[in-house]
């Protein structure tokens, strides 16, 4: 059909008719002019959907299956936006470890030195990508190449299995060890050398969960898959091997728990002296 359509012979439009000229342009638009079939209904055809692609396709001899549809190019849109949100994400949670750790670090002058410096922050940033990468069957040898190299780095050692919340901050870090099944709540304070780790060898869960607004002195062992509970405090080289309910101290070797008062008429500068095992 196309062939017989291709054989009528041309009109100039500026010698013909009005009823001329609209056959003459009919006629062009049967032959797939391009520039006529826009003049007529815009670039999005006459049922909406963008023919410019297409047209370039056949005249650059691609296939026209390999032209993104209207529907795809509304996908690949929303799949860029979601990309961005996943940075500004990303973006924003830097920022809130970045502020949580100078709140908590006397030493601290500010983001960039924090960035540059703080090896727990370094460790915390690396074991979220970690994370991310151990979810994924293929990924799993890269994040526990990415958490060795991190160690190495840093000493600090975060299985990428680990659950780790937000705003959580490791000062000075040095060997810091959590388990593979361990859970890290939000705003939770450790210092170096602790270690939350298992007490057997059977798989599943078998490190601890520590709740938020957890604070674990200096070298605290808590081992086995015992919950540590919001707000509680672990004192400096205590060994914690069952649950520690909220707002509580534990300390010594093994730890036992208190209530988190002060004595009768105990000033709190005292305190710190009484039991230095929980200022450490």
């Amino acid at each position: 059909m196309s062939a017989i359509w291709n054989d009528v012979p041309a009109v100039r439009e500026d010698e013909a008719g009005p009823v001329s000229r609209t056959s003459t342009r009919l006629l062009r638009v049967i032959r797939g002019d391009r520039d006529v079939r826009r003049g007529l209904w815009g670039p999005d055809g006459p049922d909406g959907a963008d023919t410019s692609s297409q047209e370039e396709a056949r005249e650059a001899g691609r296939p026209e299956y390999e032209v993104p549809t209207p529907r795809e190019r509304r996908d690949a849109d929303q799949a860029g936006l979601h990309r961005r949100g996943k940075l500004a994400k990303a973006r924003d949670s830097v920022l809130e470890d970045l502020d949580a750790a100078i709140e908590r670090d006397p030493a601290a002058t500010g983001r960039l030195q924090m960035a540059l410096v703080s090896p727990g922050l370094h460790a915390i940033w690396a074991h979220r990508l970690a994370h991310e990468m151990w979810a994924h069957d293929k990924g799993k040898l890269p994040a526990r190449l990415l958490s060795q190299w991190t160690r190495a780095r840093t000493g600090i050692e975060i299985h990428p299995g680990a659950t780790i919340g937000r705003r959580f901050f490791i000062d000075h870090g040095m060997g810091v060890v959590i388990g593979e099944t361990a859970e890290v709540g939000d705003d939770v304070m450790m210092y170096h050398a602790v270690t939350l780790g298992g007490r057997t060898l059977a798989k599943g869960k078998r490190h601890p969960t520590v709740g938020d607004h957890v604070t674990l002195g200096a070298g605290a062992r808590v081992l086995g898959a015992i919950t540590v509970g919001p707000g509680a405090q672990i004192g400096a080289n205590s060994v914690v091997v069952k649950d520690v309910p909220p707002n509580t101290v534990a300390t010594g070797v093994p730890a036992k728990h208190r209530a988190m008062e002060l004595r009768p008429a105990e000033d709190p500068y005292e305190a710190m002296f009484a039991e230095p095992q929980l200022w450490i």
